[in-house]
């Protein structure tokens, strides 16, 4: 049941939940908006209908529209200055992140888009910064023994190299970071390899709002994967979960002072002629 409710005494039959709904589900025949109940399967959860509606009319999924955050046009200026000086950060404290925190930022990565809000993405979360010295001990230890095995797979004989250096106190792989997150999704998901990383997209720049660092670690991710897989799988990643990338963050041991100067570059613009020679 979708629990679709209307309160007459606030509809001002506007129409506009039926306009902007995806799915093309919700009529208003009779005045009032109104879900068929043959339609309803076809519902995708997105709430779009909640969130148009001008006067907090409607309900659905049993959520209260007065407890909804109300629109805040954000300020140009001071998302332009957050994306411009977000920076990739290898240094961190060891602090831990606080429960509080950690629990905003989940709360807002819950509302990043995914592929027919299907939502289905599993976020491995490393809250603990005694469990994330495991992982990094683990991991090194599995390419440690790979190396004297001479079984890193084809391609990642790179991960050779970083032993050495990890046994002179320096960690290429997770950066000595206290947290990690890895955002996975099925294969058999609407948008399994966008989902991911559109998630920890949103995750990244909320972080870097809270005072947090962030990086993108493709060596993790190889890592757990390909060299010492049993042990990605011990993180409780599912086996049919195709995608997956992971973050490190934590609070950065570095202080940037500016953003830094790029030329815009691999913008093609398409022009009615570009259509027409397709023709």
């Amino acid at each position: 049941m979708l629990d679709f409710i209307i309160d007459e005494t606030r509809c001002v039959q506007c129409g506009e939940c039926a306009a902007d709904c995806p799915v093309s589900i919700i009529d208003m025949d009779g005045g009032l908006p109104r879900i068929p109940e043959h339609r309803e399967s076809y519902c995708i959860g997105c709430q779009h209908c909640l969130a148009v509606c001008p006067t907090a009319a409607l309900s659905i999924l049993g959520k209260d529209p007065d407890k909804s955050a109300p629109v805040l046009p954000p300020s140009p200026d001071a998302l332009e200055n957050l994306i411009k000086s977000r920076r990739s950060v290898r240094r961190f404290r060891p602090d831990r992140v606080e429960e509080h925190i950690l629990g905003r930022l989940m709360d807002v990565v819950a509302h990043a888009p995914t592929g027919k809000n299907q939502r289905r993405i599993r976020f491995t979360l490393v809250d603990d910064p005694q469990v994330m010295e495991l992982i990094r001990t683990g991991t090194m230890d599995g390419i440690r023994k790979a190396v004297i095995d001479d079984s890193l797979p084809d391609g990642m004989e790179f991960f050779a190299k970083m032993v050495a250096p990890y046994d002179q106190g320096k960690d290429i792989i997770y950066r000595k970071a206290p947290h990690m997150i890895i955002a996975s999704a099925p294969k058999d998901s609407a948008a399994p390899d966008a989902d991911p990383f559109i998630a920890l997209s949103y995750f990244e720049l909320m972080a870097q709002s809270l005072g947090l660092g962030t990086v993108w670690c493709g060596f993790a991710r190889w890592a757990l994967q390909s060299v010492v897989p049993e042990f990605g799988r011990a993180l409780g990643i599912p086996a049919d979960h195709r995608s997956m990338y992971a973050m490190m963050f934590g609070y950065p041991a570095v202080s940037y002072a500016r953003a830094v100067q790029r030329d815009v570059v691999g913008v093609h613009r398409v022009g009615q002629a570009d259509l027409e020679g397709g023709r």
